[in-house]
């Protein structure tokens, strides 16, 4: 599993790349998590609003801090 946090290295980014890590460990789940900071990469990936976060190459949020739960939720 691959989960990207996209966003430009402000708190909120580095709190959902922080849950995002802590969802999979609870889970249990084999993945990497990556923080992808450079603004044409975030644009190119169709985000607009940060903090986003994408699993597996799909965008699952935009615009908001998700909680360790709502990841875990889009874990599956």
């Amino acid at each position: 599993m691959k989960i990207e946090i996209y966003g430009t290295g402000c708190a909120k980014c580095t709190k959902l790349y922080e849950n995002a890590q802590k969802a999979l460990a609870e889970l249990g789940r084999e993945g990497e998590v990556f923080k992808v900071e450079d603004i044409n990469q975030i644009t190119c990936a169709g985000v607009m609003f940060t903090p986003a976060i994408a699993i597996d190459g799909q965008v699952k949020s935009a615009g908001k801090l998700l909680s360790v739960e709502d990841i875990k939720k889009h874990i599956g």
